[in-house]
């Protein structure tokens, strides 16, 4: 079956394009859901209109993207963390405690799933290094320090 994606999908395709998938898999999940549309003659036609009208909106969310990124750059967030004599913390950061230090003290408001934490899990007192994954085109890096509470 082919569908035109209305969204990324991880393993599928990006947003619109055209993909081949099991006539099951489309007809049941992808379509019921609103990821995808059935790639029909009439469809197709629509997809043109689609494009021009999310480009527009991702415009305009790529300079809210930047300002965001501009208002990151140069900060450090401080992250309070229950913590040993070595240094080492009870349990560890996660992107929702990032999350909500980046509200409390910078007043930026993202979603959890856009923050991409280092390799390591941070379980340490330091300073690290997180990416916000905004949009494919911003994507700021910003640096946070653990400090023992």
């Amino acid at each position: 079956m082919d569908i035109i994606l209305l969204q990324d999908i991880e393993k599928v395709g990006e947003k619109h394009t055209v993909v081949k998938v099991r006539d099951g898999y489309g007809r049941n999940y992808l379509i019921p859901q609103g990821m995808a549309i059935v790639a029909n003659k009439q469809n197709m036609n629509r997809l043109e209109g689609l494009k021009r009208r999310e480009g527009a909106v991702e415009a305009q969310m790529i300079t809210e993207y930047q300002e965001i990124a501009a208002r990151l750059e140069g900060k450090t967030i401080q992250i309070g963390a229950k913590a040993g004599t070595s240094g080492k913390i009870f349990g560890s950061v996660t992107n929702v405690q990032i999350a909500a230090a980046l509200k409390d003290q910078l007043n930026i408001d993202v979603d959890r799933r856009k923050i991409s934490l280092p390799s390591e899990d941070v379980k340490m007192v330091g300073a690290y290094t997180a990416k916000l994954m905004l949009h494919k085109e911003v994507q700021p890096e910003f640096s946070f320090e653990v400090v023992a509470e």
